[in-house]
């Protein structure tokens, strides 16, 4: 098959204190792997996240970066010099990742809000994809992102966890989705139900590293080579060969973070 033949790890933290001791290793057992590019997201440590994933992005050629403030962080002040100044770097693909959270008390909703619509603006005003971070908020956070045009943008909602309903809105949004690890628990059923149910062309891989380790690792530390494990899990749903995923996937992550000159086919 013609295309892509390796996989983009489109969501990972590996700028975290859980990889200082073994970063490079954890890198290269990626490209190992098959992984040959990793998207690390801003949006831990309030904006702290995204100057780390700046950084590394210097430091690795085959690592981009996103910045944002996550919404757990809406309660602490956006500072927004900063964060446009991190929007602008060349290495960033993608504003956030940003969204609702109204599974925990994290903060304020009505602040996660008007941090989602900031975010919003921001990726408008420097042409850069949205990453959504959305749990038991998908109505809400489909309101603001008509109200606020984000469909100009596009982008993913990251770790779908939402319904097919939501899935079928934020379609019409220009949003695709990705999945984590999840789709291989040994409960996780629905999601896999839901995977089915939609198109592999609106669909990519991600770890969420160093969270939501796939089987047959869980219990440990994630890591981005384990986005093979969700692929495979995912040409199993989707009963196609793992080459289908590999071209599919990525060449959706290359065309959402307009990639297509800033790797190597």
């Amino acid at each position: 098959m013609n295309g892509y033949n390796f996989l983009i790890d489109t969501h990972t933290h590996i700028d975290g204190k859980d990889f200082d001791e073994d970063r490079d290793d954890v890198i290269k057992r990626a490209i190992t792997s098959n992984i040959k590019y990793m998207i690390n997201v801003g949006g831990t440590d309030i904006l702290e996240g995204s100057k780390r994933a700046v950084k590394l992005s210097k430091e690795y050629d085959n690592i981009f970066a996103t910045a944002g403030q996550h919404p757990q962080d809406a309660d602490t002040h956006l500072d927004i010099d900063t964060l446009y100044k991190l929007a602008n770097e060349p290495n960033v693909v993608a504003i956030g990742e940003t969204g609702l959270d109204f599974y925990k008390d994290w903060s304020d909703f009505d602040k996660q809000k008007e941090l989602l619509k900031t975010h919003i603006e921001i990726a408008k005003s420097v042409n850069k994809p949205l990453i959504i971070h959305s749990r038991n908020s998908g109505k809400d956070a489909v309101k603001i992102l008509k109200e606020c045009n984000a469909s100009k943008v596009g982008g993913v909602f990251h770790c779908f966890s939402e319904s097919l309903e939501i899935y079928n809105e934020i379609e019409k949004l220009n949003f695709i989705v990705s999945f984590t690890g999840v789709i291989t628990f040994k409960n996780a059923n629905k999601v896999r139900e839901t995977v089915k149910k939609i198109p592999l062309s609106n669909i990519m891989v991600e770890t969420d590293a160093p969270y939501m380790t796939p089987e047959p690792f869980r219990g440990t530390r994630c890591e981005p080579a384990y986005t093979l494990y969700t692929a495979k899990m995912l040409a199993q749903i989707k009963e196609c060969s793992l080459e289908e995923v590999m071209n599919i996937t990525t060449s959706n992550a290359v065309r959402l973070f307009k990639l297509e000159d800033k790797i190597n086919k």
